[in-house]
């Protein structure tokens, strides 16, 4: 049976550079002689204003079948990110327990970094964020609305297993990368989730002597990503955390044109989900301009997942290959090429 992969275009640029990754991935397969089978659900605000859903009755039902998703995109200024991003990704991700996010940030040869420093090319860490509870739990209300009393409560909910499986996680990956682990807390100003965190990283360490840790609060933590990224291998930080230091880690590789990510449930109850980091870009939606690296290298990732690391490795050499002879450049690395071209180049680079 081959591979069965479901595809979400989203909005925006969504569908352009989804459409570039697939592409990408057919001729990354091909030499192995294999195909996969896309699969492509029109989900998103189109969706959500016609049906008043962003995903369909039954739809994560049919989602459940396949061996992996791709997302493109999703926000549309017609719809607030709140619904589409809580219905669409937040849904996808807590029903198919996809606990662990892996964001890759490296600075390839041929991308400028706003960085100036000859130590920028040695930037190549690994952000593991966890993705279902923290603070990004759906747990809160606002009350009497409208008043001068008006109130917002959002909870953030932490769970001793939450913490515990994405810390393993995290030093499992970093056992296989330069063994080196940084958990990101703010425990002087969160006495009580923050110091949890701590209190099942100190523990899970115990089981990992091999592994170099520290513990860093988030603002000297973002101060140092500036400073002196390279220093960093492996880091594992909470639901917020860890999503605004993968932002500013893409921001110095090159930008989230370049960034992949992965949504992954490690025991494989359900189908994992890749997405660039990027958003929808309404602004330059339909123009052809959109880089398609970060949904090319999510899609490296997911191969990676699905047991095809041979095409995972390829298309890395082709991005690579591509953006470091620096012929090819989309607006956001500095050039004028469109997304056509930044993809038939990295399947020219393929065929080399």
């Amino acid at each position: 049976m081959g591979l069965r992969i479901a595809l979400i275009p989203g909005d925006g640029i969504g569908a352009e550079v989804t459409a570039a990754a697939v592409r990408v991935a057919d001729a990354a397969l091909a030499p192995d002689g294999l195909r996969a089978e896309w699969t492509s659900f029109d989900w998103g605000t189109d969706h959500y204003l016609a049906h008043g859903r962003t995903i369909p009755e039954g739809g994560l039902d049919a989602l459940r079948s396949f061996d992996a998703i791709l997302l493109g995109a999703v926000g549309d200024p017609r719809v607030s990110d709140t619904i589409t991003l809580s219905e669409l990704v937040f849904t996808i991700r807590r029903t198919f327990d996809q606990y662990l996010n892996l964001r890759p940030a490296r600075l390839w040869l041929g991308v400028p970094s706003p960085l100036k420093s000859s130590d920028t090319k040695n930037i190549d860490l690994l952000i593991v964020r966890e993705n279902t509870e923290g603070e990004y739990a759906n747990v809160g209300g606002r009350f009497h609305a409208g008043t001068p009393d008006e109130t917002a409560l959002q909870t953030n909910v932490f769970t001793r297993k939450g913490c515990e499986r994405v810390i393993r996680a995290a030093f499992e990956l970093a056992r296989g990368r330069r063994k080196q682990l940084t958990s990101i807390t703010k425990s002087n100003a969160q006495a009580f989730s923050m110091t949890l965190w701590d209190d099942v990283f100190r523990g899970v360490a115990l089981k990992y002597s091999d592994v170099a840790t520290e513990s860093l609060l988030v603002d000297a933590a973002a101060t140092e990503l500036v400073r002196r990224p390279w220093r960093f291998d492996t880091i594992v930080a909470s639901n917020l955390f860890g999503d605004i230091l993968s932002d500013l880690s893409a921001a110095i590789v090159g930008g989230l044109g370049v960034t992949p990510s992965g949504n992954i449930n490690p025991e494989r109850t359900a189908p994992s989900m890749f997405e660039p980091v990027h958003g929808s870009a309404p602004d330059i939606a339909g123009k052809g301009i959109a880089n398609p690296i970060a949904s090319i290298l999510s899609m490296a990732m997911l191969l990676d997942h699905v047991g095809q690391s041979a095409g995972a490795r390829r298309i890395e050499l082709a991005v690579g290959t591509t953006l470091a002879e620096s012929r090819v450049q989309t607006p956001d690395l500095g050039g004028i090429s469109t997304t056509e071209e930044m993809t038939s180049a990295v399947v020219a680079a393929l065929a080399r």
